[in-house]
């Protein structure tokens, strides 16, 4: 059979399978409710590390999602077990894409399936080794994408710190208990800070301990600043303690570390963009040659006593280089 046609074949089954997933994915569960068995009523609860909880009944016998969940339960209770399922379900869990490690890797597997037959049909027709390329760079697309999303969320959640930090001070002075404030804020406060303090309040109203339930607050959203705050309100709540003015202390330096953060980010944006240049100029380069003249940059890609060694060569010098700039650039405050 041509092998054009298996490739397209199996793109097109990829695609169908991601369709079918994204409209059959199942509601959320909280990670705590599994003590008490199923609340079917908390529709807004939601885990530390997003894990699934029973498919929500429909019309019908149900058999459609029971064999879904035959198939993909035991494959994600094996994969979150190990090692690379925790950092993908702790990574899920901070970027608050709700996919389990089951659906994760299978998207790694449609990307690279779908990366592959686009280069092999068309950005590079015929060319095995490109069209591998392709597919191993589909392969990381999920990573990067889900890399990317925890970056921003990181970055919006520490510049809305401070003012979240003056309205819990706010509330306190109110006369609100420290819940009641973290609730106030799960209500007025702006995304991504809105959903991380409901989870939190979520999981106190349930049973879990206040330094718990910051503890996994800390873990969703890995912050120095937010580390601060959460051992300021863990200390007060042993020793006791004025705490509106403990995180009004704690608001002012972290405005403060902001500000220096934005001055230093901006004196280093050349350097940041040299680098991104430095990385990916050369290598949009050769797939522009590829493209407009495949005879004279062919021979780069079928001599393997040279050609395939220059590759190599050059795509480890560019790494290098790029990782030197992060690494001169990357300022600790």
């Amino acid at each position: 059979m041509d092998p054009i046609i298996i490739l397209a074949g199996a793109g097109t089954l990829a695609v169908i399978i991601v369709i079918a997933g994204i409209f059959m994915t199942r509601s959320e569960e909280n990670l705590v409710e599994e003590r008490f068995g199923r609340f079917e009523d908390d529709q807004e609860a939601q885990s530390l590390f997003n894990i699934e909880g029973p498919d929500d009944e429909v019309e019908g016998d149900g058999s459609n999602g029971d064999a879904r969940s035959a198939i993909l339960n035991p494959l994600n209770n094996a994969l979150q077990e190990r090692k690379f399922g925790k950092t993908w379900r702790r990574k899920l869990a901070r970027a608050n894409i709700k996919l389990t490690v089951a659906e994760f890797a299978a998207l790694h597997v449609v990307a690279s399936g779908g990366a592959l037959t686009l280069g092999w049909l068309f950005l590079f027709p015929g060319d095995p080794v490109m069209s591998v390329a392709a597919a191993f760079i589909g392969f990381f697309a999920p990573r990067i994408y889900v890399n990317r999303i925890i970056g921003s969320r990181l970055i919006a959640f520490e510049t809305q710190l401070p003012d979240t930090l003056g309205l819990w001070v706010n509330a306190l002075r109110s006369g609100y208990s420290v819940l009641q404030a973290m609730e106030a804020i799960a209500k007025d406060a702006p995304e991504p800070t809105m959903t991380e303090f409901q989870r939190v309040v979520q999981e106190v109203q349930i049973g879990i301990d206040m330094p718990d339930a910051l503890e996994h607050l800390l873990e969703r959203v890995e912050s120095e600043d937010l580390d601060l705050v959460v051992t300021a309100v863990n200390i007060q709540r042993e020793v006791g303690g004025n705490l509106a003015e403990i995180l009004e202390v704690i608001s002012h330096t972290i405005r403060e570390r902001i500000k220096l953060k934005g001055e230093i980010r901006v004196l280093t944006s050349q350097g940041r963009i040299t680098g991104y240049l430095i990385s990916f100029l050369p290598i949009g380069l050769a797939l522009f040659l590829n493209l407009a003249n495949p005879g004279y940059m062919g021979v780069l890609f079928t001599d393997r006593a040279c050609g395939w060694p220059m590759i190599g060569g050059g795509l480890a010098l560019i790494g290098i280089g790029s990782a030197v700039i992060q690494k001169i650039i990357d300022i600790e405050i």
